[in-house]
């Protein structure tokens, strides 16, 4: 049933990993998969069997030409450096070539102990492997980078995390696994010929243009690919509401792809420091932070890859820093560019920020739900009776009609029509996001009840998330207040 393995990974040096084969699980049974993504990467549904998948994607079997392997990393984690991290639950299969000639990792987490585990069981409970498998599937279906769910299997045994709960492994599949923590874990050593061979790697798998690149300008070429993309990436996130929770160097991924979906939530209400996470105390990864949290894990990466940028360090510091300090205007261009589209706005005019800013603040004035109110604003796009509805989503109506005359005095600017203008607007405003109180309601039932039902149909929901879908209007409001979930939990 897999598609053929291309090894990659595995070819590198030893150090950058344990080889380790999947601890056999009990029962393992298939409770989601996706059949678009297995189609793409070359999977033979033609031959699918649910129980042979089970067996498969829980590890009991390896498929033929896969070589197993966890991952070396170190990682920073809340600002602390950690100099051995990696892989303590998960298990690279290896790399297969979809249907468009791209590599795609294809990942089992929770199928067991790993030499890196620190003392951990190496499994995972069900409830993170269905937020995961929701979160990163609507991430793709709204256009954001993310690392992409295969499948889900249930494993017939409990783990502990306080009280005992189902266990379960997730295939996840990636660009890759390479992370601002592999890096550290060789720069760390001393072992720069380790991080030159990372780097090279990762060139030749995320950023071929930089490969006829020759000395330092190939390696100040890669952070500097890498930051672009994590510009790209968090604009996006800030887009729509997405607070990731556990922004850790280990966490950052070179590919630009969202990584890791532990405690992370979509908020309700606009507050800019809102935080989700149970362990962020301090409000490190509040929303308003996630920017200038990546370019503060870019010039973690950037430190480990200075010898190579240049052989005097002072040269090598100021090259970087000079390329780290443009981080900000790079980010601003891309989040004006994911705001304007939100707002209907084609062109550039100087006092856009403004006009964005003011919105936010009325928003969170007025307690407003961002993605409700952002949904709401491409109804208004084309018929003044949206208006209202938009009013009505703020505790001060008022706020909100003073902002409304600026935006359409603005609108006198553009070229489209008020119809294409709504359009396109419905198309970067989404109608569905996986609100809390939703995910949590669908993992209790999976997890007390054994009820999957609730998880697939908030699944099909927010994988359509630019869709009006009649009759599930109920899955676009936010939680009433007895439904709220503030708190958030990492999955190991």
């Amino acid at each position: 049933m897999f598609p053929a393995f291309t090894p990659r990974y595995s070819r590198l040096p030893e150090r950058f990993y344990e080889r380790f084969e999947p601890v056999p699980v009990q029962e393992p049974r298939l409770v989601a998969f996706n059949r678009e993504l297995a189609q793409a990467l070359g999977f033979d549904l033609a031959a699918f069997d649910a129980e042979e998948a089970a067996v498969g994607f829980s590890g009991n079997v390896v498929p033929r030409g896969a070589e197993p392997l966890a991952q070396a990393y170190a990682g920073h984690q809340f600002g602390g450096f950690v100099p051995r991290l990696g892989d303590g639950r998960a298990v690279l299969l290896g790399e297969v070539t979809d249907r468009e000639g791209r590599l795609r990792d294809i990942q089992l987490k929770g199928a067991g102990r790993t030499p890196f585990s620190r003392g951990g069981d190496g499994r995972s409970p069900l409830g993170p492997v269905l937020r995961e498998y929701l979160v990163s599937e609507a991430m793709h279906a709204m256009g954001i980078p993310s690392t992409r769910a295969l499948a889900a299997v249930t494993t017939g045994e409990h783990v502990v995390r306080g009280i005992p709960e189902p266990g379960a492994i997730l295939t996840r599949v990636a660009a890759s696994h390479i992370r601002v923590g592999t890096f550290q874990y060789f720069a760390a050593r001393g072992d720069m010929d380790g991080v030159r061979v990372l780097a090279d790697h990762a060139i030749e798998r995320h950023y071929p243009e930089l490969a006829e690149r020759e000395g330092s300008e190939r390696y100040l070429g890669l952070l500097e690919a890498v930051q672009t993309r994590q510009a790209a990436l968090i604009a996006k996130w800030m887009g729509v509401g997405f607070i990731h929770g556990v922004m850790n160097t280990d966490n950052t991924s070179i590919s630009g792809e969202t990584l890791d979906f532990g405690p992370c939530a979509f908020m309700e209400q606009y507050d800019p420091k809102m935080v989700f996470s149970s362990i962020d105390e301090g409000g490190r990864y509040a929303y308003t932070n996630q920017p200038w949290i990546a370019q503060w894990n870019l010039a973690r990466l950037a430190e480990t890859l200075l010898p190579l940028i240049d052989a005097d360090s002072e040269r090598a510091v100021g090259v970087a820093t000079e390329l780290l300090e443009r981080f900000p205007d790079r980010y601003e261009a891309e989040w004006l560019t994911v705001m304007r589209a939100k707002l209907g706005l084609e062109r550039e005019e100087t006092g856009d920020r403004t006009l964005i800013e003011s919105l936010l603040d009325a928003m969170h004035k007025g307690r407003a739900d961002f993605t409700q109110a952002f949904r709401h604003l491409a109804h208004a796009a084309d018929s003044r009776e949206g208006d209202t509805a938009f009013g009505e989503l703020f505790e001060r109506p008022e706020v909100a009609e003073g902002w409304l005359a600026s935006w359409r005095e603005r609108l006198t600017q553009e070229p489209l029509s008020e119809g294409e203008r709504a359009r396109r607007m419905r198309m970067a405003n989404p109608a569905f996001i996986p609100r809390n109180h939703r995910v949590q309601q669908a993992l209790t039932a999976a997890m007390d009840e054994d009820d999957f039902g609730p998880f697939e149909t908030l699944l099909e929901i927010v994988t359509r998330p630019f869709d009006d879908q009649p009759g599930r209007e109920e899955y676009a409001r936010p939680a009433e207040p007895t439904e709220r979930v503030f708190r958030t939990f990492c999955g190991t």
